[in-house]
């Protein structure tokens, strides 16, 4: 069995990685540099790939700097900051990129053809996570339905999969799964911003630090202050 993973360098998308490798996959890491406010997390990518010994990483470079309502590409739009733990997931924040599921499962499907991949990983949640409409089931049912319309795969009958294996986890069940496959949790970043240090206020790390704290265990990387 061969997979294509979705490897943004996360701590959701390498615990998506561990478990595909623990099902016996061989997997082909994916990672996409899109135009986002910083590069951080392509290093983690590279490391998670590194410790794993994948080394046939594949990246994708692509130029979405026209999404200017993106806090995660324009700098004209402010990162939130400090918000209420109740306030997360229940809007679509600035922090959405337009389509950028749409875009990146299509470039993984082609490459899942290239490569005659049964199946591709995404560290997709639609539990504890920030309101993309593109990480709910919904969303993954119904492109699952245009992989097989609209690929030489799927017009044969044998589209490959979309594996969400986090989908329906809380943030604290994806730490104690990780712990779990001894995924390299301390090689992961989550933070929109890309200081040497993770800032512990933007959404992503509030959520990421929750998770933490629920499961039990320290998260291993530092934080500003």
């Amino acid at each position: 069995m061969k997979a294509i993973a979705l490897l943004s360098g996360g701590l959701d998308s390498t615990v998506s990685l561990a478990y595909a490798l623990s099902q016996g996959y061989e997997v082909v890491p994916l990672t996409m540099h899109y135009g986002q406010r910083h590069s951080r997390e392509l290093q983690s990518a590279k490391a998670v790939a590194k410790h794993y010994g994948l080394a046939h990483h594949v990246f994708i470079d692509l130029d979405l700097s026209s999404f200017r309502t993106s806090a995660l590409i324009s700098k004209d739009v402010d990162v939130p900051m400090k918000r209420d733990a109740a306030e997360i997931g229940n809007d679509i924040p600035v922090t959405y990129v337009p389509a950028r599921n749409i875009i990146f499962l299509s470039i993984a499907a082609g490459l899942c053809e290239s490569e005659g991949a049964d199946a591709m990983f995404i560290g997709a949640n639609a539990i504890d996570y920030s309101g993309y409409p593109d990480c709910r089931p919904d969303f993954f049912r119904a492109f699952e339905r245009t992989l097989q319309v609209g690929t030489k795969a799927g017009v044969e009958g044998h589209a490959p999969t979309i594996e969400h294996p986090l989908l329906y986890l809380t943030k604290a069940d994806i730490v104690r799964l990780g712990k779990k496959l001894n995924a390299p949790l301390e090689l992961t970043w989550s933070c929109y911003s890309g200081g040497a240090k993770a800032c512990g206020k933007c959404d992503s790390c509030l959520l990421r630090l929750k998770g933490f704290e629920e499961a039990g265990y320290k998260d291993p990387i530092d934080y500003e202050g």
